[in-house]
């Protein structure tokens, strides 16, 4: 990476030496639309960037030439699919993006973080939609080559929150879940679901990061920026640190 950016130092928490031992890792941030996981995924890749790590960055669905092509199938309000469909074309997508971008980044050492995996899928079409797991497993075993994350970091909040937020209705003013719907920057097929479809959403996140803490870290989204900050780089610290 290239772009001027900020250095590590002790004034945004981080300490250049093991910020390097990221390297070669895939980390995966998740969690519902709101949850502000974008915001220190960015803060993430300038303080590894200027610590003088490798970093590729991948989205999802997305991320290489036919990846935004189906990303702009899934995201089209007016698309119609049926939902095995849409896990199959997030799938696809998922399949060329590991294929071309994330395996040869990770043979190079650069630490890989993508804005969503496998773990939005169980979410989405899974939870959210009624695939079942087992079939969604399936589908993903050859779609990622068993490529597993290292870490999948879960931005929590609750799904009043992550509703304000998404519709842009200051914290604090008081209106009912049906009533924050409407036109937004997050207005797409996926944004446009029933607020049952949102809480299994939300529920499934939980779920997933109880199931497996090996590999999930959950963390408390509510607080402000700087203090979900301080929880991400505290969790990579205790995950990945050279143990004194």
């Amino acid at each position: 990476m290239t772009d001027a950016l900020p250095t590590a130092s002790k004034s945004n928490g981080a300490d250049a030496a093991w910020l390097r031992t990221l390297a070669s890792k895939f980390l995966v941030f998740e969690g519902p639309d709101g949850s502000g996981k974008s915001t220190q995924l960015k803060r993430l890749i300038e303080t590894c960037a200027a610590a003088g790590v490798e970093i590729t960055t991948v989205r999802e669905p997305g991320g290489t030439s036919v990846g935004e092509q189906i990303r702009s199938v899934l995201l089209d309000p007016s698309s119609t699919m049926t939902l095995r469909c849409e896990m199959m074309l997030y799938m696809a997508s998922r399949a060329q993006l590991v294929e071309e971008i994330v395996r040869p980044a990770l043979a190079k050492g650069h630490l890989v973080i993508a804005d969503r995996f496998l773990t939005s899928t169980f979410a989405y079409q899974g939870a959210g939609g009624g695939l079942s797991a087992e079939d969604i497993r399936d589908v993903g075993r050859v779609a990622t080559q068993g490529i597993r994350p290292d870490l999948i970091l879960i931005y929590y909040v609750d799904v009043d929150t992550a509703t304000a937020r998404t519709r842009g209705v200051p914290q604090g003013k008081k209106k009912s879940s049906e009533a924050l719907r409407g036109v937004t920057l997050f207005d797409d097929r996926i944004e446009q679901r029933s607020d049952d479809f949102r809480r299994r959403v939300h529920e499934s996140y939980l779920a997933q990061a109880k199931a497996d803490p090996a590999h999930h870290a959950l963390i408390d989204a509510k607080a402000s920026a700087e203090q979900v900050w301080s929880l991400t780089l505290n969790e990579l610290r205790s995950r990945f640190a050279p143990k004194a």
